[in-house]
C-alpha cells in the first residue's frame, strides 16, 4: 500500500472528508484529488501537517505499522507566514549568547504571570 493509499484509509476510519482534510492541513483539495486519481504520494514537505491532522506517526504513515516500541518525535508545526515562525527564524540566526539571554527573558515573563 502506498502512502496516499494510506491516508484515505485512515480518513475513512476516522470519518474526515478530503474537504475538512485540506482546510486543516492547507492542501489545495485538487491536489489531495490527484493523489487518489493518479495514484501519487504526496510530497514530504507535507507529511508532518498530515500526521498531525490524522493523528498518526510519521513511521505509522510511511511503513503502515504500528511499532509498541516507537516513541513519537516532539515537534510543532508552525506556519510559515506566522508570527511565531518569524520569532523562531530570529532566534535561529541568533548567536548562542543571545539565544541564552531570549530564553531568560522568556522565563522572566513567564514568572511574572
Amino acid at each position: 500500500m502506498i502512502i496516499s493509499e494510506r491516508i484515505f484509509k485512515i480518513l475513512s476510519e476516522k470519518k474526515i472528508s478530503q474537504k475538512s482534510f485540506a482546510e486543516q492541513t492547507g492542501i489545495a483539495q485538487s491536489t489531495i484529488s490527484d493523489w487518489k486519481r493518479k495514484k501519487t504520494n504526496p510530497a514530504a514537505d507535507k507529511l508532518m501537517i498530515i500526521c498531525d491532522v490524522l493523528e498518526v506517526s510519521p513511521y505509522e504513515l510511511l511503513s503502515g505499522a504500528e511499532d509498541s516500541n516507537y516513541s513519537p518525535v516532539d515537534y510543532v508545526v508552525v506556519k510559515k507566514k506566522s508570527e511565531d515562525y518569524q520569532m523562531l527564524e530570529m532566534i535561529q540566526n541568533m548567536d548562542d549568547s543571545a539565544k541564552k539571554r531570549v530564553l531568560g527573558y522568556i522565563e522572566a515573563l513567564q514568572e511574572l504571570e
